[in-house]
């Protein structure tokens, strides 16, 4: 076994006769839950709560789209990989409030980044996918060189 002892942007690799190869990462599991629409809609509604905590329902009226089971599931794993701590209060009828750890808020400035790029980009992202479009019949697209948002 070559050990990885070169990186490229923070990431391990080993060099080939075709360049470098990258391993899986280990966090593998956390960068496709950071990824995830959900998530980051969750930590941002929540960056910018007063004291970085909302209530669930709060939550749910604030994120366009998102169901009480993908919300509950978002929460969930984010509770599990230490970004949100859960307040649970019994009351009639019961609170339950969720708040931003240190670990998660730390996150927040490279999340302003990630979606700061988007915002920035995005007016050059559609017009690439509709000159992509327009030049190959591709899943997504209507035909017409239009394709959803994603």
């Amino acid at each position: 076994m070559i050990p990885l002892d070169k990186l490229i942007h923070g990431r391990p690799y080993e060099e080939t006769d075709t360049g470098p190869r990258f391993k899986p990462c280990v966090p593998h599991g956390v960068l496709a839950r950071l990824g995830d629409k959900w998530t980051i809609l969750v930590l941002s509604h929540l960056a910018v709560a007063p004291g970085h905590r909302l209530r669930f329902s709060t939550l749910k009226k604030g994120i366009e789209g998102i169901t009480q089971r993908m919300l509950t599931l978002t929460v969930r794993n984010l509770e599990r990989d230490g970004l949100l701590r859960r307040h649970y209060f019994p009351e009639v009828p019961p609170r339950v409030e969720y708040e931003l750890t240190a670990m998660g808020a730390s996150m927040l400035p490279a999340l302003e980044g990630f979606t700061s790029w988007i915002r920035d980009h995005w007016p050059g992202i559609r017009e690439a996918r509709a000159s992509y479009d327009a030049l190959h019949d591709t899943p997504g697209s209507s035909g017409n060189g239009t394709t959803s948002e994603v």
